[in-house]
């Protein structure tokens, strides 16, 4: 398990919920990122420039952060298919739900919405359990 590292997660936070904040105020948007990613396709006049520049921003901000540290962090011994799936799961999961933890937990809690109110521990309950039965039901299965 990583260091915790309670200063550069507050600091990180902070910088996301100011992020969505500005993007609530400035252009009136939830900063969900899969309802963001999905209006680039198709693209709509005049919505697809700031949508295109939150979506390119995000690597890009991960890119300058792992340039500061030195090289990037491995967070994942994970075999490329299994991270591929996951993120195919979680796509499809973020269509399901009718948003993502970034727009339900992030945005909607922040909001009150009784929708993110009921997302977001699903979500969580959803992550522990298969987190738990991936450790301790099927060890050595998928990793």
């Amino acid at each position: 398990m990583a260091d915790f590292t309670p200063w550069s997660a507050l600091g990180g936070g902070i910088l996301i919920g100011l992020a969505a904040l500005l993007l609530l105020v400035a252009l009136g948007r939830i900063a969900g990122i899969s309802g963001i990613a999905s209006g680039l396709l198709p693209p709509r006049r005049g919505d697809a420039a700031w949508r295109l520049a939150f979506v390119l921003g995000l690597p890009m901000g991960a890119a300058l952060w792992m340039q500061g540290q030195g090289g990037p962090v491995l967070a994942s011994h994970a075999p490329s298919w299994q991270l591929a799936l996951a993120g195919l799961l979680v796509g499809v999961g973020t269509r399901i739900g009718s948003g993502c933890t970034s727009g339900h937990g992030v945005c909607g809690l922040g909001r009150l919405s009784p929708r993110s109110m009921v997302a977001v521990p699903v979500f969580m309950a959803t992550a522990m359990m298969c987190v738990y039965a991936w450790r301790h039901l099927l060890p050595g299965v998928l990793w």
